[in-house]
């Protein structure tokens, strides 16, 4: 190719990636607003036929695994299995600080974006719901997702979610031990159970108990040099 066509091809691949990184953020968006909402069969069509959530202790697999966490699990323990918006009820998710890395070929991509979520009851609405989580409470974590191109549109193939605390409001994070606690069962067992459970080393413990959530970039300046220490 001449320099002009060399170029010419250079600047419409990373036009190509610019596309990609604003496909792939409102994907990740749009799963928030599903979560918000409790719509389990909206969360699962953003996920490839091979998709997996990890969350907590366990990975949930396919479009089943997605629909049993965010509707027999999540809906099911939040709402009754009610879509919301429920009366009383915030289950609010805020995504934020994304990272994107498309690959060379533009086929998969790697994202990392921090939630941050704020949930309970009004008391008009608490009934027994202290039984299930705190009437009003804080979370955040941080996901490093695995995303894929199908059938030409953006997936996710692989949402890796870690909590990262969790803070009734009246108390605050410092006086607060997670409500969220780790499976130890697996589904049919755990009618709500994961798929599969990841390895005793990884998520056994919520906060105060942190977890280390490796960066799938590179520092700019320090990355090539990080990559020949590996």
């Amino acid at each position: 190719m001449s320099d002009l066509e060399s170029r010419l091809a250079a600047l419409e691949h990373r036009v190509g990636e610019m596309e990609d990184i604003n496909a792939i953020r409102r994907l990740h968006w749009a799963y928030g607003y599903y979560i918000d909402f409790n719509r389990p069969d909206d969360v699962a069509n953003l996920f490839s036929d091979d998709g997996v959530v990890v969350f907590l202790s366990g990975e949930y697999v396919g479009h089943a695994g997605v629909k049993r966490l965010y509707g027999d699990w999540i809906a099911g323990r939040f709402t009754g299995g009610k879509p919301g918006p429920v009366n009383g009820l915030l289950l609010d998710h805020f995504q934020m600080q994304d990272i994107i890395t498309v690959a060379p070929d533009r086929q998969t991509a790697k994202g990392r974006f921090r939630g941050l979520l704020f949930g309970g009851w009004h008391d008009d609405f608490q009934d027994t719901r202290e039984e299930i989580m705190p009437q009003q409470f804080m979370e955040a974590g941080i996901y490093e997702n695995d995303y894929i191109r199908e059938d030409g549109v953006w997936k996710i193939q692989r949402l890796d979610y870690k909590m990262q605390w969790q803070g009734d409001y009246e108390q605050g994070w410092a006086h607060t031990t997670s409500h969220l606690q780790p499976a130890a069962k697996l589904y049919p067992e755990d009618p709500v159970g994961p798929d599969r459970l990841l390895p005793a080393e990884e998520y056994r413990q919520t906060w105060p108990y942190r977890h280390d959530v490796p960066m799938h970039f590179a520092h700019p300046k320090f990355g090539a040099l990080l990559a020949g220490q590996e």
